[in-house]
Order: C-alpha cells, then structure tokens, then sequence
C-alpha cells in the first residue's frame, strides 16, 4: 500500500506541475478544461471523466468537457449534476452511488464508481471534477485524497483565470465592435502619437485603410490644409496640454487626404473635420494614451455655404421682381405725364408678370417649408393625361425662346397616371426652365415619353453645358446651384431641383440625370408607376 501511495504522490507532483503550467502557459477555457480532466482521469486511472462548471448568473451547473464520454450520452449524465440532499456523509455517499447506477444503466457505459471534486476558489465553487472507474473497485489512501483535493484548488484557479481571461476578451470584442461600427471616427495615439486604433468610419473620412493608417504617426496622415482652432495638437502638447481642468482639446480645420482616390468632396483633395482629443492618464497622472472622437463637417460645411449662397440669391430674386413693380406704378402714378393706353397697357402687364415671378418664388419658398415640416401633401387625380400636360408646358416656354426648339416625342396611346396634375406641371415646368437655362446657345430640347410594364418615364434632353462631375452630388439638394460664371448670371434660387425630387418621390416615382453619350448636354428623367 506504500508503494502504491509514492505512486499517488509522484503523479499527483507531475500532474500539479501540469496543472501550473496550464494556468501560466494557457488560457483558452477549453483548453484548460482538457487539460485539467485528462490529468484527472490518469491520476486515478480511470476509465472518462467530466467537468461541470456552476454559472452563477444562470444559478446552475452545466456540463462544460467530457473525456471517453460520447457526445450523445451527456445528458444521461444529468442527474449527477444535481443538488445532493443534505445529510451524514453515509447518506450522501449512498445517494450519489444510486444515481452513478442509474447513469451506468442509461449510459451502458460499464462504470462501477466515481471520484467527485469539487473545484473550489477562495470560498467560491467554480465547478466540480468528476472521473469515472470500472471494473474492480478502487480504493484512494487517506493521503491521496488530501492531494486529490489540492489538484482540484489547482484545477479552480485554472478554471477561474482562464474565465477572467474569456470574460475580458469578450469584453474587448465588444468595445472593439462598438469603435468600429461607431457612425463617428474613432482613433486612438499612444504616448509618441502613434496611431493604435482606426476604426472604419474614419478611414472612409480621410481615404485610408485602417491597416494604412495603424503604425503611422498622427502628423503624417493629418495634414492641415487650413486651421479654424487657435493650435492643432501638436501645438497645443507643445504648449502643456493637457491642463487641469481642460482636458478636452478640439481642433477643426480642412483637411489633405493623403490619397485621392478615395475622395469623394466637391474639389477633390480636402474634407473638413472636427476632433475632440481626450487624455487617458495613469494613476501618477501621466498621459499614456490620447482617444480621439472624429467628425466629418465636409457636408455641414457646404450646407452652410449653400445657406449663406441661398440667402443672397432668394434676396436678389425678391427685390428685383418687387423693384419691377415699384419702378412701373411709381411711373404710371406720375401726375406730369399723359401716357397713351397702349403703355398703360404695356406697364401693367410687366407688373403682372413680375407679380406672378414673385408668387412662384414665395411658392417654392412655400413648398419647401412644407417639406421639411412634414406637412407637402399631393392633391391626387386618378387621370392626369401626362403627354397634355407635357404639351401645354412646351407650347408655353416655346413661344418665350426663339433660339431653341422643343420637340415632344411621346409614345401612343400614353396611359393616364395617378398623381397631382398641378405639382407634376411644376417639375416640368422645372426641368424646362433649367433646360433654356442652361443652353444659352439655343439648341434643340427634346421631351420624351416612354411607356413600360409597370411605370411611365418622362425625359428631357438639352444640348447645354452639362454638369461638373464634383458637382453631380449635389444637384438635387436645396439652395444649390451650379458654380459657374453663366450660373452668377442666370436667375434662381436652387430650390427647383430639390422640389422636382420631392414631387416625384411623393409620387412613389424616382428621378435622374445623365450626360449625353452623343452630345453636349444633359438627360434628366423621371419614373411614375402606373397604378
């Protein structure tokens, strides 16, 4: 019996050794828990083994490794895993025997016995080892079930280290997941401001790969073209940030991209940003770490001076129709003169027309506070004869251009469509507008209608100046206007665009442009469904 105890103990030292090293050497739970149950099944050479690990959140203890156990046989393991009633230490044996005998049977595994460890931790109960002997019945000595008891300890502290290790690795997934699917840039400097972290919404910011821009130092991938902020960061660690109490610093500017192919701004090679710097300081107070929040106002920025360009135009556009007015009635009012019916006449349909020219303006203004109050209703008919309307238009614009030609070509029998008779005039008194426009040269337009299984579209084709590719984007946002000397000369306000897309949509119908493949000038078209 002697011997057989040094034998216990040799393998207990060895498989203590093997335990240690798996807390020190590995920390996948897993693997752990492989490690842990081979150990024990050797030790007492038995037969499988098991180890259940108690989760508290959930208040139960479920089956986390199995060894020379099938997978499919698990659950007859079930009743092991059970609570044992409270009772002298016989009574407790002799049930825990029973359900080892109901195991056996359902399982037809062949085990005759069972060591029960529990794995306990700082008063904690991490799980419990279970190892399964058949056979000739095994008898531990006294002392090597103390050892026993002292390879389960081993065994919890694995267990719980390579828990703490899984729980903080989950953990850092989610933070790592929540920076890069963050709407916001995310990046984060070490101490010599290198770049550690750069998440996805900042790379589509600046054009720069994430595995571009980790490594490389913040000054070398944010070049300032031009400052808003007093300092940049650099500047401002130059002068002692951060400062107690003022610890956030925020810098805007423009910024260079450093590659152009992944640009996407109106010119091409600059994209306004906003960053807030926030330290990460140690517990001596030193900084170890900068997180940087990134904005892109590049679209904030062409709002605002699409704004400022809107309220310069809609102001000309109001004072002259009303300057007009003023101009004829102060001359119509004068005493001194005698005018002849044919310049009263005259006078007052000048007066008129620039009345209806202030209307439309103030209707326009009218409709996009609609828009954006959510209150733009259609005022619907179930029959509007589109290629009427589309005729009306051209008949009417016709007679004011004797430098262009505009031809209708629509298909026959042209379906009547679901819509508002009066806001669909309007985007074609739109797109017709902007087609004489902006074909100062004259030239011929071209209205065309097609009909198709399930909607109608509606195209008009100028031979004009086209669009700039930087400025294709924003064609259809408000206030906008091309940026061009014939643009400066040409009335209107860059709401008619916006209106046409909103029209249209309200109609379940969509709407586009085009370069002409054949010519100068540009298509646009829109789609309305049928029914």
């Amino acid at each position: 019996m002697a011997h057989g105890l040094v034998d216990v103990r040799i393998l207990q030292r060895e498989y203590l050794l093997a335990i240690s090293r798996a807390v020190t050497a590995e920390l996948d739970l897993q693997d752990v828990l492989r490690i842990i149950l081979r150990a024990a099944v050797e030790l007492v050479a038995g037969k499988a083994g098991m180890i259940a690990l108690h989760h508290p959140e959930l208040d139960s203890v479920r089956v986390a490794a199995v060894y020379g156990i099938p997978a499919q046989l698990v659950d007859h393991f079930a009743p092991l895993l059970h609570d044992i009633p409270q009772g002298d230490a016989n009574e407790q044996e002799a049930e825990l025997t029973r359900r080892l005998q109901l195991v056996a049977r359902r399982s037809n595994l062949g085990f005759t016995q069972m060591v029960r460890l529990p794995m306990m931790s700082g008063g904690e109960t991490i799980g419990l080892i279970y190892v399964f002997l058949s056979g000739t019945p095994y008898h531990l000595p006294k002392d090597a079930a103390l050892l026993l008891s002292g390879f389960a300890e081993q065994a919890a502290i694995a267990v719980k280290n390579a828990r703490l290790y899984e729980q903080v690795n989950k953990e850092k997934q989610r933070l790592d997941a929540i920076i890069q699917q963050n709407a916001d840039g995310v990046m984060i400097l070490d101490q010599s401001l290198r770049i550690t972290v750069f998440n996805r919404a900042l790379s589509r910011m600046v054009g720069l790969a994430p595995e571009e821009a980790i490594g490389k130092l913040h000054e070398n991938v944010f070049t300032w073209l031009s400052l808003k902020s007093d300092m940049d960061l650099h500047e401002a660690l130059a002068n002692g940030w951060p400062l107690p109490g003022a610890a956030h610093l925020y810098v805007e500017g423009d910024l260079q991209r450093p590659f152009q192919e992944h640009l996407e701004t109106a010119d091409g090679k600059r994209v306004s940003l906003g960053i807030t710097y926030a330290p990460l300081m140690d517990g001596d107070g030193r900084m170890t770490d900068i997180i940087a929040n990134v904005r892109d106002l590049t679209r904030y920025r062409e709002e605002e001076a699409l704004q400022k360009t809107f309220i310069s135009v809609v102001s000309h556009e109001l004072k002259t129709p009303v300057s007009i007015i003023k101009g004829y009635a102060g001359t119509l009012r004068r005493q001194d003169a005698n005018w002849s019916p044919e310049i009263i006449q005259d006078s007052l349909a000048v007066i008129e027309e620039e009345a209806d020219n202030l209307t439309d303006l103030i209707d326009s203004l009218l409709e996009v506070s609609r828009l954006q109050a959510g209150t733009f209703n259609l005022e619907v008919s179930e029959d509007v004869q589109l290629n009427r309307v589309v005729e009306n238009t051209a008949r009417k614009f016709g007679n004011q251009s004797d430098k262009h030609t505009i031809t209708v070509q629509f298909a026959s029998e042209f379906p009547p469509i679901w819509g508002d008779e009066r806001r669909l005039g309007q985007v074609l008194n739109n797109l017709l507008s902007n087609a004489i426009k902006y074909s100062p040269e004259g030239g011929e337009i071209v209205i065309r209608g097609e009909v198709h299984p399930q909607h109608v579209t509606v195209s008009v084709r100028d031979s004009g100046i086209g669009i700039p590719d930087h400025e294709q984007h924003r064609i259809f946002q408000k206030f906008s206007r091309l940026d061009n000397a014939l643009s400066r000369k040409t009335e209107g306000t860059g709401l008619g665009l916006f209106l046409c897309k909103a029209i249209i949509e309200a109609h379940n119908g969509r709407i586009w442009f085009h370069k002409n493949p054949d010519g100068p000038g540009t298509t646009f078209t829109f789609s309305l469904p049928r029914n």
